[in-house]
């Protein structure tokens, strides 16, 4: 008879300790609820990227440049309902990054527009990281997001810097002078060649 006591006791004992678990779980999942609403609302808030409007000249440098004109349709584009519909738009935003970063058409292959096209992947990435860490660190994704729009505006200052210097005219003697300072036309060096290589 004491051991059915026991037994019920110990019994009741379970059921209360999991009804109380249950109770602290669903607290635990309200609390997690808010905190990801409250995420969502501050990212949905700042999720906007100052695509500049590039001048026609320098519209006229990137027109063949798919993958760039991909990437800032995908940036347009602004995901809406989940914290995991951001957590999409960023990783493909990286990815999109990063192939524009290897597809820079012949004529803008210029150390300039490669480091500001580094500093744009780089920023993207971070927002790419901290939009997808299971505690969102807010407050850095919003700085990442602003970080992108100064190198997008970056980027464009450049595109117009080159078109500026494309229609500076050259002055008369001044392609000689570059070609004179043009290091990659060296003059052979006979002698030292025939010092290797005597007849």
């Amino acid at each position: 008879m004491i051991r059915n006591v026991f037994i019920l006791l110990f019994t009741a004992l379970f059921f209360i300790s999991c009804k109380e678990d249950d109770a602290d779980t669903a607290i635990a999942r309200l609390k997690e609820s808010k905190k990801k609403e409250v995420v969502f609302a501050a990212i949905n808030n700042n999720w906007n990227f100052a695509v500049p409007e590039l001048q026609p000249q320098s519209q006229a440098l990137v027109q063949d440049w798919a993958v760039w004109r991909l990437f800032l349709t995908e940036l347009k584009e602004k995901p809406k309902n989940s914290i995991g519909a951001f957590q999409k738009k960023a990783k493909t935003l990286s990815q999109l990054a990063d192939s524009v970063n290897k597809t820079i058409p012949e004529r803008l292959q210029r150390p300039a527009i490669k480091s500001r096209l580094v500093v744009l992947l780089t920023h993207i990435r971070s927002l790419d990281l901290y939009v997808n860490l299971q505690n969102i660190p807010t407050e850095k994704a919003i700085v990442a997001i602003s970080e992108i729009n100064s190198a997008l505006g970056s980027f464009q200052m450049q595109l117009d810097e080159i078109v500026r210097k494309t229609q500076i005219p050259v002055e008369s003697g001044e392609s000689d002078l570059i070609r004179i300072l043009d290091t990659a036309r060296a003059i052979p060096d006979n002698k030292k060649n025939e010092i290797l290589f005597p007849d």
